[in-house]
């Protein structure tokens, strides 16, 4: 599609239009069209119509079109990809709603979470989330696939049933997981940035029943990857290939040193 449209008058009236050098006049079929970089640059000028109405013509110049169409595509594209992320968003929270964190998520519900979860990667991935302010905070744990937090061996009465927490520090590269009923058991880690979104998880204390404080082993490690991070929701990965999604409840959430 044209984006621009324009006829132009007789030859001696485009002397109007042209930028040309002066003092050359209209030279017929030997007048020349100047040559600055490829572009004609119109000047305004009035145009007469065909009942004698003078209409100005602004000055256009094409190739400000050039540099105007990457950008018109690209924005498009970040919009498109920010309504499809929505989507999907809803999408799976409407998918893990009924799943008691995980818990009660047969083979095919794991399936679709997964399955949901990848698109919204892939709609818009976390760019250098250690860097950025929304990643600060306490979230709720809303959905895993980690057995060792949900314990599905274990009855359901002396399941965690109660609120799971996760916070995290950029600044001070600590994070902290918070059980609540039955346990109340905590844990401390430092945070090591191996890429600008993953990072080597170093536990440091256990509490269990937020009282009785024990210093984690030295194979108390792992890894974490954010995946997905906006102001509401965190997807993140495990290194050993576990799932979690997360929701923010308090920004301003600080973990103790």
């Amino acid at each position: 599609m044209a984006l621009v449209s324009h006829s132009l008058p007789s030859p001696c009236a485009s002397k109007h239009l042209l930028a040309t050098s002066p003092s050359r006049g209209c030279a017929g079929s030997r007048g020349r069209l100047p040559a600055g970089n490829g572009v004609i640059a119109l000047t305004a000028a009035p145009a007469v119509g065909r009942r004698g109405v003078v209409r100005w013509r602004a000055p256009v110049s094409l190739s400000s079109f050039s540099s105007f169409l990457p950008s018109f595509f690209k924005n498009n594209k970040e919009k498109e990809d920010e309504e499809k992320a929505a989507r999907l968003k809803e999408e799976l929270l409407a998918a893990i709603a009924p799943l008691d964190r995980g818990a009660e998520a047969t083979p095919e519900d794991k399936d679709r979470v997964e399955e949901i979860a990848r698109r919204l990667e892939e709609a818009r991935p976390a760019k250098e989330p250690l860097k950025s302010d929304l990643l600060n905070g306490k979230w709720e744990l809303l959905y895993t696939t980690s057995t060792s937090i949900l314990q599905p061996q274990r009855p359901k009465f002396f399941r965690p049933f109660g609120t799971i927490y996760q916070a995290i520090n950029t600044d001070t590269l600590r994070a902290q997981n918070m059980e609540t009923l039955p346990y109340f058991n905590q844990v401390t880690a430092n945070l090591v940035p191996l890429t600008s979104r993953r990072v080597a998880v170093k536990f440091d204390y256990f509490k269990i029943f937020s009282l009785i404080q024990i210093k984690a082993p030295g194979r108390g490690k792992g890894e974490l990857e954010i995946t997905y991070l906006d102001e509401e929701l965190r997807v993140s990965r495990g290194d050993k290939g576990n799932l979690f999604v997360l929701k923010m409840v308090d920004p301003t959430y600080r973990v103790p040193l």
